[in-house]
């Protein structure tokens, strides 16, 4: 699959924060983490993403940067990012080499549609990703508001290998301790890994178990998508993404945005 998290660009001029790196953490040789210190001044909504980029490799060209989403919620003191790392990648084959006390290049201002301000009111959020995509749900699942809101949180992460799961571990064991929201979720969080190309306990596309439904099977909830109650948000290949909202306006739910909140919602910036 192709993720939203490979779009790589140069631009032309832009105001920077320049801050080190924290930490690394390597899940794959194609996967990664990294969190950098979070200036006093940014502020975000869990959910968004921000411009990061790397300074020019030649006197007088420009930084390449690229739209991350933010892995940490709105509270965090550190902004963490999940990425791909393409071997030719402008951006991220230098980035993916980067270790701590290095420093990158963070956009003055976050924006995005991933926001539980573009959604109303429900009974059960789905957080449906595939590869990198996953990281807002990482923050959105850490924001209090998230659990006053809804009664249930579903996340599902289809990756090709069963390495490719990364925070598998966090979202089967850690969220819980977390101080703020580890109670909140106990009970009230699914977390639904899918893998494509090997034997995994549940294999396939997400959009494959939604057809057959495998995947409403699987939660017990026997039935599909229910606009009453149900809301969502996707992220991940523009495939995924397209294919998951058409079953969703299918089953009568309407897309959402900042500006006219709805039943489910997809950053557009992200989708060709």
């Amino acid at each position: 699959m192709t993720d939203v998290a490979v779009l790589e660009k140069p631009v032309a001029s832009a105001v920077w924060h320049e801050q080190p790196i924290l930490w690394t953490r390597r899940w794959t040789d194609r996967l990664f983490s990294f969190a950098i210190e979070r200036p006093e001044s940014f502020r975000f909504r869990s959910g968004e993403f921000v411009m990061i980029g790397l300074p020019a490799e030649q006197p007088g060209g420009k930084p390449t940067v690229r739209a991350y989403s933010i892995a940490s919620p709105a509270w965090a003191e550190e902004l963490e990012f999940f990425s791909i790392q393409v071997p030719d990648g402008p951006l991220t084959s230098r980035l993916g080499l980067l270790e701590a006390g290095d420093r990158v290049l963070l956009g003055k201002k976050s924006t995005g549609t991933l926001v539980l301000d573009a959604l109303t009111g429900g009974a059960r959020l789905y957080l449906i990703a595939s590869g990198t995509g996953l990281a807002p749900w990482l923050a959105v699942l850490r924001d209090p508001e998230t659990w006053e809101r809804f009664d249930e949180v579903i996340v599902t992460h289809t990756v090709r290998e069963a390495g490719d799961l990364a925070y598998r571990q966090f979202l089967i064991q850690n969220i819980y301790d977390d101080p703020l929201v580890g109670d909140l979720a106990r009970g009230r969080l699914v977390y639904y890994p899918t893998v494509t190309r090997e034997p995994f306990v549940r294999t396939g596309r997400i959009t494959d178990r939604i057809d057959s439904g495998a995947f409403f099977a699987d939660l017990g909830l026997g039935r599909g998508f229910d606009p009453s109650v149900d809301r969502a948000m996707l992220c991940g290949s523009t495939p995924m993404i397209r294919d998951v909202a058409a079953r969703l306006e299918s089953a009568g739910l309407t897309e959402g945005s900042n500006a006219a909140p709805a039943q489910f919602v997809l950053e557009r910036a992200f989708v060709g």
